[in-house]
């Protein structure tokens, strides 16, 4: 937990469901409950994507009663989980949505019926009634006009979004500070917090530019290497920094832990398959945990017993001495504001 305060599981619902009526809630509720216990906030991924959709749904007979099941799954999820998981991106790739044709599955057709605006009013109003406390996120991997029109008209709609999902899957090479802002410029004119929310970097060879869909690259092996590893930590460096300051993001979410198991076998984890840390992860512990991270630090009150705190944004703790009791107090982003602390008798 060194390194990551946020957790995103997986809830896709073929993998979730992969027989009807039997799902795989216990292990993952148990997962999110451990993450919660360590001081981890968990994210549920996703709630509604027309991919990765069990088999079964096919065969249920008709858009109504893919509909209803759909409703049901939503409400169901989020309820189960509510002690756990109050963070969910209730849809995913809207944009793509009603005409996906890269394989069978029934939430396409449903979308292509009713409408992309149809489905992501569903996923947000069966989210919310089942848990109101619930932060919903839209994501997506289009980040052109188009899905800036498909916000656009939700918000107009008076759908509850509450955060901008941006995905950078960088498997052909980092897009560089200056296009990677003017995304986020774009999206911030909502006025939503953005979640930069599926970030990678290959330390292999860089997938070929001319693929168009990165899920058409399949090869046999796709090695990491001490010059792509080199280039990876460079990208990094420049990516969360270029976003660290950037008063519109919230959150960067690192997609794949480790090169085993790895999105499309590509060597994109910040450890190796063998667990060793690549250059990529002592690169973020240095940002995080040192440039970044404020640590114990003594402090003289004024003649009112005033002290005033310059920091990065998050929670913070201040007592008299360090056997002291302590109290606790936030730093919000881009806030100045009086706090009054108490510490308890100790």
């Amino acid at each position: 937990m060194r390194l990551f305060n946020r957790a995103t599981l997986p809830f896709y619902w073929g993998v979730f469901e992969p027989e009807r009526g039997r799902t795989r809630a216990p292990r993952l509720h148990e997962t999110a409950s451990w993450l919660v216990e360590q001081g981890v906030r968990v994210k549920g991924h996703p709630l509604v994507w027309h991919t990765v959709q069990p088999d079964w749904l096919l065969e249920v007979g008709g858009n109504d009663e893919v509909e209803r099941l759909l409703r049901t799954h939503v409400r169901e999820v989020v309820a189960d989980f509510a002690d756990v998981i109050q963070l969910w991106d209730a849809i995913n790739e809207t944009v793509i949505m009603p005409v996906f044709d890269n394989g069978a599955n029934a939430i396409t057709p449903l979308a292509a019926a009713r409408g992309r605006q149809y489905l992501i009013r569903l996923a947000f109003e069966e989210a919310h009634a089942a848990n109101p406390g619930a932060t919903l996120v839209i994501n997506d991997f289009d980040l052109s006009a188009d899905y800036e029109r498909v916000i656009e008209e939700a918000l107009a709609g008076g759908v509850g979004i509450d955060a901008v999902g941006l995905q950078t899957h960088m498997h052909q090479g980092y897009r560089g500070e200056e296009e990677i802002l003017s995304i986020v410029d774009r999206f911030a004119r909502f006025g939503l917090p953005l979640q930069l929310t599926e970030t990678t970097f290959v330390s292999g060879h860089l997938m070929p530019p001319e693929i168009e869909d990165l899920n058409d690259y399949r090869i046999e092996e796709w090695p990491t290497t001490p010059e792509g590893e080199a280039r990876q930590a460079d990208d990094l460096e420049r990516h969360y920094r270029s976003l660290f300051g950037h008063p519109a993001v919230e959150s960067i979410t690192y997609w794949g832990f480790s090169d085993a198991g790895a999105w499309l076998g590509a060597p994109s984890g910040l450890v190796r398959a063998d667990g060793s840390p690549k250059p990529g992860y002592d690169v973020l512990d240095r940002l995080i945990r040192d440039e970044w991270w404020t640590g114990p630090t003594r402090v003289r009150t004024d003649h009112a017993g005033r002290i005033r705190v310059e920091g990065v944004a998050g929670g913070y703790a201040v007592a008299a001495d360090a056997d002291a009791a302590r109290a606790a107090f936030e730093v919000g982003r881009g806030e100045e504001s009086a706090v009054v602390v108490t510490p308890a008798a100790s």
